[in-house]
């Protein structure tokens, strides 16, 4: 089976490619670009639309397992608004947490296939209390963090594509644990990855924390979020100090989000005593997601209440400056990632808008050029994770394909109704095959496990 992808103008930052060419692809593999009209079965027209690699998004909270299977709701799953967006390879397993053995849910993928391509972090949240570090707030024996490291060790084995923390949330997690956690990296070449201990002001220390660790480790270091860590103020210098450390030989990157909000677990750390004054802040920052005061503004009273009663309420707090996010998505060493995480279609509207709104918001304002964008997008990320035969159109790759109207492309979703797909997204290909047409999920999950 033959298509062609004719008439559009085709972006792919990994090779250095923009130019109005003709896509073919051939058993599910890019087989051709060139400007000239090539035989196939079937053909689509993008005249004047984009065509680009699909995008990847590194840094996804996965769908949970349910009873052995990825929970995969065609409108409220994590994995489905990813799709429609024109996501086609994420990775999950990020700051530190799994729903389920990583390993394991790369094995559930492949046999049932997912709406988007899935690669899995090892995340040393999920390994600490699997070794027996039940107390987040305390630090784990010798014993467990030997385990520890020696079931991340087989998750690396197994195909997992590094190691994630999620301090913050394990504030118990210390300096020999890091190291050992790490250590399970050492001669892959894969990387670690953070939710770093502390934000705002507190912030460098918390990045001297990570980046020593991953330093005297050897390993690759990439700083999670950076628009929620450092965006109060504190992005120029954390930026630089991103920028000292890449000038002394060391391999660390960012990611971020286009929002100035954003969300966690009600009963998370995040809001543990002396949240207000960290970010400088009421109550009334805080939106609930889910619960009798979905869609509301906090009180002290609701806050401490739903804390209580609701700890696992999904909330999304508006405290970062939205300059802050607009000079992190602009610096070169920082890419596109969603922090996308739902629960039962409940969350932030970065699930759903994230890809879209940096080419509505920040390309489209002049903020950065489109390819820039597509490369944060796609051959940034993929390169990043070692995902090989992603986030490009290379001939020989997985033809993961987005098609898309450059001036109508928009994110649609809210805090209200943060599911809510895209427009101007024309079509998702994932190994060939039309996958998603206008926002819309028009065939069975085509997505797989990517090992790394």
């Amino acid at each position: 089976m033959k298509t062609l992808i004719y008439g559009g103008r085709v972006i792919d930052p990994a090779d250095k490619i923009d130019s109005r060419l003709n896509v073919l692809i051939e058993d599910g593999k890019v087989a051709a670009l060139s400007p000239e009209d090539m035989e196939a079965d079937a053909r689509i027209d993008a005249s004047g639309k984009v065509v680009c690699p699909g995008f990847v998004d590194i840094h996804v909270h996965e769908d949970p397992v349910e009873n052995g299977h990825i929970y995969a709701d065609p409108e409220k799953a994590v994995f489905a608004c990813m799709l429609r967006m024109g996501v086609t390879t994420v990775v999950g397993g990020n700051c530190g947490s799994c729903f389920y053995d990583p390993a394991q849910y790369l094995d559930i993928a492949d046999r049932d296939g997912t709406y988007v391509n899935v690669a899995m972090l090892a995340g040393h949240g999920w390994f600490r209390e699997q070794a027996g570090a039940l107390d987040p707030y305390g630090p784990a024996t010798e014993e467990q963090i030997a385990a520890m490291s020696a079931a991340i060790r087989e998750a690396l084995d197994a195909g997992c594509a590094g190691v994630s923390f999620g301090i913050r949330y394990s504030p118990g997690t210390d300096g020999r644990e890091l190291l050992a956690a790490m250590g399970a990296l050492r001669g892959t070449g894969k990387l670690t990855a953070c939710h770093l201990r502390d934000d705002a002001a507190a912030v460098f220390a918390a990045m001297e924390e990570f980046l020593d660790a991953a330093e005297a480790a050897g390993v690759p270091a990439q700083v999670s979020h950076i628009g929620s860590m450092a965006g109060f103020g504190q992005m120029e210098r954390a930026l630089a100090m991103m920028d000292a450390r890449r000038a002394a030989g060391q391999d660390v990157m960012c990611d971020c989000y286009p929002y100035s909000a954003f969300s966690t677990g009600l009963g998370s750390a995040t809001y543990d005593d002396g949240w207000l004054e960290r970010y400088g802040c009421g109550y009334d920052v805080l939106e609930l997601c889910e619960g009798p005061y979905k869609g509301q503004r906090c009180t002290e009273e609701i806050f401490r209440s739903q804390r209580a009663a609701l700890p696992s309420c999904r909330t999304v707090c508006h405290v970062m400056q939205p300059e802050e996010i607009t000079r992190a998505l602009t610096h070169p060493a920082v890419m596109l990632a969603s922090d996308a995480t739902l629960h039962l279609g409940q969350g932030h509207p970065r699930a759903a808008g994230t890809f879209p709104r940096l080419i509505a918001e920040y390309v489209r304002p002049g903020h950065m050029s489109l390819y820039d964008a597509i490369a944060k997008m796609t051959a940034i990320p993929a390169q990043r994770f070692g995902l090989i035969g992603k986030g490009t159109l290379r001939v020989g790759t997985d033809a993961d394909v987005v098609i898309f109207d450059p001036e109508k492309i928009q994110d649609k979703a809210t805090f209200a109704d943060p599911i809510r797909p895209p427009e101007g997204i024309d079509m998702v290909l994932i190994g060939g095959a039309v996958a998603a047409r206008e926002g819309k999920i028009v065939a069975p999950p085509r997505g797989r496990a990517v090992r790394v």
